[in-house]
């Protein structure tokens, strides 16, 4: 399938601006492929899919790289030095690396029924409208910590913190979940604010989705060159650009606002996907 400059570019915007925020960027992807005339179950679209997300983890490098330096030293220093291992960067960095292992042995179990039956715009719909309530609750916990003077900042992320948001991202592997949605939500849960939490979230995204993208990249290489050199590279630019900003615009908004009207928009969203399979004017794959 031949994949034209004009749904690359459309592809690579969409990749970009939802893969961090928490709407769910498989659900959007999706959505678009459908509209754009693509075959969602195609091979190869199925391939630029997982494709266009390593250019959104490059940018969350290139935007944390010192952070990631730090993480990284502190963690081989502490493996060598046990007062280093006091370091709250030394924990953080077990917690990013604890969180990234289950959905990398979920994903790679599950690969074919991720890529298969649950690329349906029902499930990708259902899934919107149900985990919002899951993020609004978030949102109401995170509320009364405030109240208390109960939230915890990066300094006192834990292995545990890790364990958790690494099991419950493991959800977001259903289209329409949203890995950022599970990530930060959990982590407001667990009591850390919403810019420590929403930063765990673009940590862990990392390894998974890195993985995710050059194993389906190998796995599927030969479809994707039927997509076309050109519309493909292009994509991957978009995704790029428009990923890095929107990692900005997230950061500055968490720090000031809630997820709510993320909620708000999920339910739209789902509710239009609903109707719209109802009504004829989409069909489910």
């Amino acid at each position: 399938m031949d994949l034209t400059y004009a749904q690359a570019v459309i592809l690579g915007v969409v990749e970009g601006l939802t893969e961090f925020l928490p709407v769910s960027s498989t659900g959007h992807l999706t959505i678009a492929e459908q509209l754009l005339g693509l075959t969602v179950d195609d091979p190869g679209v199925t391939a630029y899919t997982a494709l266009i997300q390593v250019p959104a983890i490059v940018a969350t490098f290139i935007y944390f790289w010192k952070k990631i330096v730090r993480l990284v030293v502190a963690w081989f220093r502490g493996l060598r030095d046990k007062e280093a291992r006091q370091e709250h960067e030394y924990t953080l960095a077990w917690a990013v690396i604890v969180g990234s292992i289950p959905v990398g042995i979920v994903g790679f179990a599950l690969k074919d029924v991720i890529a298969g039956p649950l690329r349906s715009l029902w499930v990708v719909a259902f899934a919107l409208i149900l985990w919002s309530a899951v993020i609004w609750l978030a949102e109401r916990r995170h509320d009364v910590l405030v109240a208390h003077g109960e939230q915890r900042g990066e300094g006192e992320v834990t292995v545990k913190d890790g364990v958790v948001l690494g099991l419950v991202q493991c959800v977001s592997l259903i289209p329409g979940v949203s890995r950022s949605g599970t990530t930060i939500s959990f982590g407001l849960f667990q009591g850390l604010n919403r810019v420590v939490a929403t930063e765990l979230s673009f940590f862990m995204a990392i390894p998974a989705l890195t993985a995710a993208g050059l194993f389906e990249t190998v796995h599927s290489r030969h479809d994707l060159a039927g997509m076309g050199v050109g519309p493909i590279v292009l994509g991957m630019v978009v995704s790029f650009v428009v990923a890095y900003a929107s990692i900005a615009w997230l950061l500055r908004f968490v720090a000031t606002n809630s997820l709510r009207p993320f909620v708000w928009y999920r339910l739209a969203l789902g509710a239009f996907i609903v109707v719209g399979l109802l009504a004829g004017w989409m069909t489910a794959t």
